[in-house]
């Protein structure tokens, strides 16, 4: 299993001085941290730096635009990959053409290290771009293909149901051949299995529940993944997942950083944005239903050390956080996305995050996979059948 990042360069308020000035200067110091943070994940054997397309989420999300911190960090790093998590498709956002051009420009300023990963976004973004909701999902499907027919084909046309685009030459092309893999994010169950009969590789960005939950839904995208559909000529058969993760030299030192409020305002965050934007017309029942750990926390009955206490994060020392993280290897994640940028934290403790982590953590994770290869062949070097290999695992 490989650690990689997620950054979606988070801003809580308070932010000092008077709106809009004390907000700048919060943006400009969250963007400053994040390069010099993902700079140093680059020395130390980080698989991918992951970066979200947000719009108008003030707090939680001031990543807009990351094809163009991807350009910048293609300049500042050697070995990261560079992942756009994700490109929104449905054309309204950007048209297909332009998806094509702008990822295209960063595998190549990268030297062939992008990941693209696509999704549809919620209704709070829709709705201001002005998507069509109902046919965003085919939107999105025919996105992909009109994509990766540009970047394979010297003149392109395309005739489809909601793009109509003329036989024109697309530049520039991938360093990747034939494109960089393919990505799509998941929130649900059936998604899961879209992505997987798709052959796409799978960003599951569900978080803050059971990690149970999650192996349902990674084993769905395994059944779909096993006899595709291909949308592309890149079949990407890989799980990542993002959790927070926070590691410290001691669990008191974690403390002194102040996790717990920042893991509270996290979720209090996405919490009260979602239920303002995505579930205004709720009843206050059914928002209680959705989000029961806001009222829980107002009467004062919830600690936020539960969603540790439950796997659902990660966070410790240096052997608490393996002992986790190798419980997301067990459900079968290949690559843990590890959101390290949140709340409160100081940027110093983020830097040490990554440095334990490349230091301590990975070394370990690196030694699990070389064991987890070893049971996968048996006494003559033959990689053993499906149902033998379940025997070994069982």
């Amino acid at each position: 299993m490989k650690l990689d990042l997620l950054y979606e360069v988070d801003v809580p308020k308070p932010w000092g001085k008077p709106h809009p000035y004390g907000q700048r200067e919060a943006e400009q110091t969250a963007y400053a941290e994040a390069i010099e943070q993902i700079k140093l994940a680059d020395k130390l054997g980080f698989h991918t730096t992951w970066h979200v397309e947000h719009h108008f989420r003030e707090g939680r999300s001031h990543s807009p635009a990351p094809e163009v911190l991807i350009g910048a960090l293609s300049q500042c790093t050697e070995n990261l990959r560079l992942g756009f998590g994700v490109t929104l498709m449905p054309h309204a956002f950007t048209p297909p053409m332009r998806v094509a051009e702008k990822v295209a420009t960063a595998d190549i300023l990268s030297g062939g290290r992008v990941e693209w990963g696509t999704g549809r976004s919620t209704p709070m973004e829709q709705i201001a771009f002005g998507v069509d909701r109902e046919a965003s999902r085919e939107q999105w499907q025919e996105a992909i293909e009109a994509v990766v027919g540009m970047w394979e084909s010297e003149y392109f046309e395309f005739h489809g149901k909601y793009l109509d685009f003329p036989r024109r030459m697309v530049t520039p092309k991938p360093v990747q051949d034939p494109h960089p893999p393919a990505w799509m994010a998941a929130t649900s169950d059936g998604s899961a299995a879209v992505a997987g009969s798709l052959g796409l590789g799978l960003l599951s960005f569900s978080i803050m529940q059971p990690i149970q939950k999650m192996a349902k839904q990674i084993q769905q995208y395994r059944e779909a993944a096993r006899n595709p559909n291909p949308i592309t000529r890149v079949t990407t058969n890989k799980v990542a997942a993002y959790t927070l993760v926070h590691c410290a030299d001691s669990m008191e030192q974690c403390e002194k950083n102040g996790i717990w409020d920042s893991v509270w305002w996290w979720y209090k965050n996405l919490a009260e944005f979602t239920l303002e934007w995505e579930f205004p017309h709720f009843s206050q029942e059914e928002k209680d239903a959705i989000f029961p750990l806001l009222k829980m926390q107002e009467s004062g009955k919830f600690d936020p050390k539960i969603f540790s206490d439950g796997d659902m994060i990660i966070v410790g020392d240096p052997d608490q956080c393996l002992e986790k993280m190798v419980k997301y290897h067990e459900l079968g994640v290949d690559q843990l996305i590890c959101y390290v940028q949140f709340g409160y934290l100081p940027h110093e403790s983020v830097m040490r995050t990554i440095e334990l982590c490349g230091t301590k953590l990975i070394p370990e994770l690196e030694k699990l996979e070389i064991q987890t290869s070893a049971s996968m062949v048996d006494s003559n070097g033959n990689m053993l059948d499906p149902e033998a290999l379940a025997k070994v695992i069982d």
